[in-house]
């Protein structure tokens, strides 16, 4: 059953440990729809890399297919229409050209249609201490567009993983309509253990926004760790519901009306102000007055 409380409505997060099998990956993440959609799911979101999570270039591109062949998208598109929910599958591996892919998200409505696209923009190529190494944008082709998607309860953010630490892309997603914004995550254990939970938080306050984040937990089969602790914030910045490293399902209830009483107690989104950068830093007019008079 979906909510009882039409004006409230049940997320469920999967949180997954995606390995290097795109049909073993699918066949773990039907059971999981299954189990949220019993569970009163009216929206059900994945993680960043929902159907592979491989490192090594040649695995990647030998796994993955153009959108209009992708098995995992045609298959969920068929189960939201069958289970009539939203799903929201955080991000595939899509193949874009010959060497590049698009680590793309999609909004599927209970039609099964693709209400909504998003290619994530910011791509994550950092060293970490431990030998640990990631390019992403030597796989994957960058987005340029922000998107939100309209849901029956509200307008959504999409945006994946790495975005997470680019906040004016929240406030521009905020700006447009956002009530909730979705994080679908793959975040590496290190980074997880000292950011994730104070960025999430971060998001949502700062926008008066409910924060929903699936993500990847523990040691996949390419021998990366991944943080999990899939997240439900709301518009306050308290912690609703969060899993642990395990897969499973995270449901919350959600009240999009918490978003407006967030807003109008904290109305920082419409105090926006853009700023001229001066360089060098011009000295306070107030300062060469209380020079001269001294």
């Amino acid at each position: 059953m979906s909510s009882a409380n039409p004006s409230t409505f049940k997320v469920g997060l999967v949180q997954m440990r995606s390995g290097l099998d795109p049909q073993a990956n699918l066949t773990a993440l039907l059971s999981a729809v299954d189990e949220a959609k019993r569970g009163g799911a009216d929206y059900v979101q994945t993680p960043e890399m929902t159907n592979i999570l491989a490192l090594k270039r040649e695995h990647l591109f030998a796994s993955i297919v153009a959108e209009e062949h992708d098995p995992t998208l045609a298959t969920l598109r068929e189960l939201a229409k069958k289970l009539a929910i939203y799903i929201h599958i955080g991000s595939l591996a899509i193949k874009v050209s010959p060497d590049k892919a698009a680590n793309r998200s999609f909004v599927i409505d209970r039609s099964g249609d693709i209400a909504a696209r998003y290619d994530k923009i910011h791509m994550f190529d950092v060293d970490l201490a431990g030998g640990e190494s990631y390019r992403e944008s030597n796989n994957y082709r960058a987005g340029d567009l922000a998107v939100v998607a309209d849901l029956p309860w509200g307008r959504l953010g999409m945006t994946v993983c790495y975005d997470l630490r680019f906040p004016a892309l929240y406030r521009a997603l905020a700006e447009a309509g956002a009530s909730f914004l979705a994080i679908p995550s793959a975040f590496t254990r290190q980074t997880g253990e000292a950011h994730w939970h104070v960025l999430m938080r971060a998001r949502a306050i700062e926008n008066g926004c409910y924060v929903l984040a699936a993500a990847q937990g523990g040691r996949h089969e390419n021998g990366r760790d991944t943080f999990g602790h899939s997240l439900v914030v709301d518009p306050w910045g308290a912690i609703v519901a969060e899993g642990g490293t395990e897969p499973g399902v995270i449901m919350a209830e959600i009240d999009p009306a918490a978003v407006a009483a967030a807003r109008g107690k904290v109305p920082s989104l419409g105090h926006g102000r853009r700023f001229e950068l001066v360089e060098p830093m011009a000295e306070p007019t107030y300062l060469h007055a209380v020079r001269g008079a001294s």
